[in-house]
């Protein structure tokens, strides 16, 4: 029997790999490393060809900038924090399926655990190609202490041990750290959990301006420089890192109902979303950007859920797609120390104004606001009114 394996290379999936034969009776172990701009992509493929009987590398870094294109014009952040993990785990199942297909296995595995989100993201694609689905770690109730004990009896090299058993997912956009002392929400994290980004007391004393330009919603040149969707938001992940942005210490709510610690890391994204919905707030009106919140909530959770194949998800994206018709122009923000603040924007797009909102001019005469403010609140003053008794 022939079993596909999602692969990152990290404990969880590489002890899967002896668990899947000695447990499972599989003969043939096939795994599958999905590049999304993760650093670790050669060891895992070095690990992948080392432990496995067939190794795939697939590149799919486009594939998923096209996807936090739309996550930019919607905003996606959930509960405070700008999506990342959950939005590529649709994609790279796409992607494992492929090789499934291929290779004609008889199952597809995975390392997640039964605790947390990303086994409902994977399985809903992988069930919606009709194959079996193996999960290890859900399956056999795992521990990590277990694993890392389970490695070294068989000679694996992990990058992790007891003292740091964190659990790291990292790619193009965001890179999350959990597991350890980090599940204690008491615990203040070591400086070391971080990779991307310096402590903003470490950050630089000066600040530096970025200008971000803007096309329908898509972001495509950096200080007047045209780039790639890739190259940008390597440049901003590295320019935003060096001041500290986009840290989130965060109490979750997962999908099944756990509440659980997360640390990310995300400059670029956070930069990016900054901008966006900076832009937005010049060129959409008041109406457009009240109903958007409700579908960029709505979007959030779909994409979190894994629920990207739901046919709502395609609707909520025409609207936005709708929406960023207008948003084209650009933003400047300033960065410093761990803040991110816009400092001037400007689109041919724009609902303002300037002549009729100056001060100093009289394109509106400001008498007319008189019949309106006699109206306004209308409703509230006869509330009060016959509160006191008055007529």
């Amino acid at each position: 029997m022939k079993v596909v394996l999602s692969y990152s290379g990290g404990l969880d999936t590489t002890v899967c790999i002896p668990l899947l034969r000695e447990k499972y009776g599989f003969d043939e172990v096939v795994t599958v490393t999905v590049d999304i701009g993760q650093g670790e992509v050669k060891k895992a493929e070095e690990r992948g060809k080392k432990y496995a009987d067939v190794h795939y590398t697939i590149d799919a870094k486009e594939d998923y900038v096209q996807l936090l294109f739309k996550l930019i014009k919607a905003n996606g952040d959930y509960e405070g924090y700008v999506l990342g993990t959950s939005i590529a785990r649709p994609l790279i199942a796409e992607k494992i399926v492929e090789i499934a297909e291929k290779e004609n296995a008889d199952a597809i595995a995975h390392g997640c655990t039964g605790k947390g989100n990303d086994q409902l993201r994977f399985e809903n694609v992988f069930y919606q190609y009709g194959f079996r689905v193996i999960a290890p770690m859900r399956e056999l109730s795992l521990t990590r202490e277990w694993e890392i004990d389970y490695a070294k009896q068989h000679g694996i090299d992990v990058p992790v041990s007891k003292e740091k058993p964190y659990s790291i997912d990292e790619n193009l956009w965001s890179r999350s750290i959990e597991g350890g002392r980090l599940e204690d929400p008491s615990f203040e994290p070591p400086e070391d959990i971080y990779e991307w980004t310096a402590g903003p007391e470490n950050a630089p004393d000066k600040p530096e301006k970025v200008e971000i330009q803007f096309e329908q919603g898509i972001p495509v040149a950096l200080n007047g420089e045209r780039l790639s969707g890739l190259e940008l938001i390597q440049k901003l992940n590295e320019t935003g890192g060096k001041h500290g942005i986009g840290r989130t210490d965060m109490m979750e709510d997962r999908v099944l109902g756990l509440k659980a610690r997360e640390n990310y890391e995300h400059p670029a994204a956070t930069i990016l979303i900054t901008a966006h919905r900076d832009l937005e707030k010049l060129v959409l009106s008041r109406r457009e950007l009240k109903f958007k919140k409700f579908v960029e909530e709505e979007w959030a959770e779909l994409v979190y859920y894994g629920l990207t194949n739901d046919p709502l998800f395609d609707s909520l994206n025409a609207f936005i797609d709708e929406t960023q018709r207008r948003v084209t122009g650009w933003v400047r923000l300033k960065l410093f120390k761990g803040s991110v603040i816009p400092v001037a924007r400007y689109s041919e797009h724009a609902l303002y104004s300037e002549e009729l909102v100056s001060f100093d001019t009289k394109a509106i005469d400001q008498k007319y606001a008189e019949g309106f403010s006699l109206f306004h609140g209308l409703q509230g003053r006869i509330y009060r009114m016959k509160k006191r008794g008055q007529k």
